[in-house]
């Protein structure tokens, strides 16, 4: 079946697009949309004739603006069929073999990586970057602790959140889980213990058992957190670390109030831990709701880890570290035994997001509340049985299901072109059987037909007593 996008959809998609000449414009913004998946490939693109009258410009306009988009390798003409998108590489261009490490892999849905395409704006703000970059080519292209204006803008955010920060508090990393490796590096050894949370991200704990440190799982319940548990574990324990992820925690969803964030903050402090906070979801309030403040504000001692990958997009492969005065020498020289900086490119990019005015984040947010939607509502449909929470923020759904049955789940779901993260993955210490991780980070028709997927592996699973066979081990990034 050809599937096609309307002349009225593709004008509401590409918005007000450049026209300074608008063929170059209207040829961008369709690449940008064909990149990031909002058109799908091998989509028809209306005519040039229905497509000049949606969006009020010239044939011609239309007509250059195909070329363009054909000589980029984001489109082809087929004969007496009309203008079908591509992308350069085919659709293999978009998986690692690391990731999907099947044969039949290239064609399946992968809802193992809980981390979306880029959203509108940022292949400008690479652009604009580019121009910049000359400037830096002089020197050695190395800044062990970030750029001094990225190390700014960062630090403005979180005054603006409450949370007044000086710059020099401010390492940036290549991304939130060498943030995660530094910090461990710098603070724990093989006789110290670390608190992480259970469900947790896996590539942290992972992060932190590479420094020698043992790590206590302490259970986050399906409603939240139990802060009673909390203050007995960090009084029986007395770890060095508690590794917590408040805002939109990965994988429940859960949004730590204000409240809870004081009360545990008085455990850390009693128990002499300090708190790594990892928030890397926390931009993506998805229902418009007013965040809590940073957990530091409530703890000075706290260690806050911040990501790009979430917010933007996980190619800028940025993160950084929000550090107490007088921790950064010390996280410093971990982190010249681990590397010696990001790329510059890169942080040109996020200086630039974070400082220019830009509704980039917005539309990110936009796009992911209505996949959130359409994908809880295909859940609900489809799988009436499963108990599923709706996350007011973050990336996915945490399901909760009837029977301990999510790794066979996640096995016969790979038989209809799934690929999906059981709960075990999730579990610091074992178990978690029950629940399954599926994000919202795709399209919404590409979200609904995995559900239809996801319950067909069900029916099959609910239905047969023995055991699925073991499927192979996938790595997980995000």
């Amino acid at each position: 079946m050809v599937q096609s996008i309307s002349a009225a959809r593709v004008a509401t998609l590409v918005g007000d697009f450049d026209r300074s000449p608008a063929y170059v414009g209207l040829s961008e913004a369709l690449t940008e949309l064909v990149g990031d998946g909002r058109i799908g490939l091998d989509v028809r693109l209306p005519s040039e004739r229905d497509l000049t009258a949606a969006l009020s410009v010239s044939r011609t306009t239309v007509t250059r603006a195909y070329a363009l988009l054909r000589d980029g390798g984001y489109a082809e003409a087929r004969q007496g069929a009309g203008t079908f998108t591509r992308v350069p590489g085919g659709r293999s261009r978009a998986h690692d073999r690391a990731l999907l490490p099947g044969p039949d892999d290239g064609d399946a849905i992968d809802l193992n990586c809980a981390a979306a395409s880029a959203p509108p704006g940022i292949a400008a703000a690479y652009a604009d970057a580019a121009v910049e970059l000359p400037a830096y080519l002089g020197g050695h292209g190395y800044f062990p602790a970030g750029l001094p204006r990225l190390q700014a803008a960062i630090a403005a955010t979180y005054d603006a959140r409450g949370l007044p920060t000086a710059p020099e508090q401010v390492m940036v990393t290549p991304g939130a889980l060498t943030a995660a490796a530094i910090v461990a590096q710098a603070f724990t050894g093989p006789r110290d213990r670390v608190l992480v949370e259970s469900p947790v991200y896996p590539n942290a704990v992972g992060a932190i058992r590479h420094s020698g440190a043992r790590v206590t799982g302490l259970p986050v319940d399906p409603d939240g957190w139990d802060l009673d548990a909390v203050g007995a574990s960090l009084r029986q324990v007395r770890p060095t670390l508690a590794y917590l992820i408040p805002d939109f925690q990965n994988p429940t969803g859960h949004l730590m109030t204000e409240s809870q964030r004081r009360t545990y903050a008085g455990h850390l402090r009693a128990a002499g831990t300090v708190g790594v906070v990892d928030e890397a979801h926390q931009a993506l309030a998805l229902d418009g709701q007013e965040m809590p403040r940073p957990f530091a504000a409530f703890d000075d001692r706290t260690i806050t880890l911040g990501s790009a990958s979430k917010s933007y997009w996980g190619g800028m492969r940025l993160g950084w570290i929000r550090a107490p005065h007088g921790a950064m020498e010390r996280l410093t020289r971990a982190r010249l035994g681990l590397d010696l900086g990001a790329p510059v490119m890169e942080q040109l990019v996020l200086a630039r997001l974070l400082t220019h005015p830009h509704d980039v984040v917005q539309r990110h947010r936009d796009r992911l509340r209505e996949q959130r939607d359409a994908l809880l509502a295909a859940l609900g449909r489809d799988l009436p049985t499963w108990r599923v929470r709706r996350p007011s923020g973050g990336l996915a759904a945490w399901c909760e299901l009837p029977a301990a049955r999510a790794t066979a789940v996640a096995v016969r779901a790979e038989r209809h072109g799934l690929i999906v993260a059981p709960g075990p993955a999730f579990a610091a210490e074992g178990g978690l059987d029950r629940f399954l991780r599926v994000p919202w980070t795709r399209p919404a028709a590409e979200l609904e037909d995995a559900v239809r997927r996801l319950a067909a592996a069900w029916g099959e699973v609910s239905g047969d007593a023995a055991p699925a066979p073991r499927s192979s081990a996938r790595v997980m990034v995000a």
